[in-house]
């Protein structure tokens, strides 16, 4: 697959051919694809009325599943794969940080929920639960306040959220082409 510095490829397109070679593959024992999951979040971003930066977030939240060094396969096989860090950055070059930050953050967002929401850990899919206790379980006092010191950390709780209930099998949603527009507008420079 070409990306976006191999023949001028544009980052949108990119991105919408991502989600339509790799987007069919299981979600980690969930009961939708990688595409779906992301789909849903956003549209739980869009029916919240977030602003177009954290629904691009919540649409491209989990990118780096599919860009990563490690495959969404190791998180199952206890290996954190690093996939808020490795799309995040992948993002950077394009999208502003109100975008790119909340990502990189989601993951620490669901050790800071679990960490200071009593009810929140029983929330969380089975799929979820296994993928906290490789990346690090709930946050420690010291990291709780580190999180909190971010200037993006409340969007990052709130796309963490969407996450969460992007999870719905036989969800009618927008697919991903049908936010182009709002990628574009979130383009930088």
């Amino acid at each position: 697959m070409a990306t976006p510095d191999q023949n001028n490829v544009p980052i949108i397109d990119f991105i919408l051919n991502l989600f339509a070679q790799r987007g069919a593959r299981e979600y980690m024992g969930e009961t939708v694809t990688m595409s779906q999951h992301m789909e849903q979040s956003a549209a739980c971003a869009v029916a919240d009325d977030a602003p177009n930066s954290l629904v691009v977030a919540a649409l491209l939240h989990d990118i780096g599943h599919f860009i990563g060094e490690h495959p969404i396969e190791a998180l199952e096989n206890g290996i954190d794969n690093n996939h808020e860090e490795a799309g995040a950055a992948y993002l950077a070059p394009f999208f502003p940080a109100s975008v790119t930050e909340p990502i990189r953050l989601h993951v620490a967002a669901k050790r800071y929920l679990c960490a200071t929401d009593a009810g929140y850990l029983g929330q969380l899919s089975d799929a979820s639960i296994n993928s906290l206790n490789v990346q690090g379980g709930p946050m420690s006092p010291a990291e709780i306040e580190t999180f909190e010191a971010n200037p993006f950390h409340k969007d990052a709780v709130q796309l963490r959220l969407y996450d969460d209930d992007g999870k719905v099998a036989g969800l009618e949603i927008k697919p991903v082409t049908e936010y182009r527009s709002r990628l574009e507008s979130l383009l930088s420079g």
